[in-house]
């Protein structure tokens, strides 16, 4: 028996300090998933107390023969699709916000801080992928998981999973593509 599921049991029979065990176990890949996918540090933060408050809420149901971390994972990924799903209803990019004040905006290159910028054309082209696909390459390319860990925790076919990794990198080369030929740098996803 694996220790989570040890843990597990006890959650089971009220031990509030085998939440605190899980929780100090996972805290960081739940807060790295949801912080990747969300972009929100402070959601984030909210994301990783509701994940554990639902560890809690439903203990009971959690089969002890199975590993943790998928049920988390699936937890954080539902989460963070709601979260984003009523973010997105009420948000107007800032961009129309300007254009419709004052016209187009005009821009301008500005000086690199090359690593920063690469990373933040990264994530800025990574934010603007399909809600599948944006998960898929983080639970893939942040979290190292497996193909079948993914299509466990979002309950869909490998195949599906290779779909949305396949069409999500094709969207950030395409994104990228004319980062890459301004700053020369290459993207590289395998």
């Amino acid at each position: 028996m694996s220790d989570d599921a040890r843990l597990i049991l006890r959650l089971q029979s009220g031990d509030l300090e085998a939440l605190g065990q899980l929780y100090d176990r996972h805290r960081l890949p739940v807060f790295r998933t949801a912080l990747a996918i969300i972009q929100d540090q402070e959601a984030a933060e909210d994301i990783l107390q509701e994940v554990f408050l639902r560890l809690h809420q439903y203990a009971h149901r959690i089969d002890t023969s199975l590993p943790l971390s998928p049920w988390l994972y699936r937890v954080t990924v539902n989460l963070s699709y709601t979260y984003v799903t009523r973010r997105n209803k009420w948000r107007v990019p800032l961009e129309d916000f300007v254009d419709q004040l004052i016209g187009p905006a005009k821009y301008s290159p500005e000086p690199e801080a090359e690593r920063h910028d690469d990373l933040r054309r990264m994530q800025k082209a990574i934010d603007t992928l399909p809600f599948n696909q944006r998960v898929a390459i983080v639970l893939y390319y942040l979290n190292d998981l497996s193909l079948q860990e993914i299509g466990d925790i979002l309950s869909v076919p490998v195949g599906t999973v290779k779909s949305r990794l396949h069409y999500g990198r094709e969207n950030l080369r395409r994104q990228l593509a004319g980062a890459a030929q301004t700053s020369e740098v290459q993207y590289e996803f395998t």
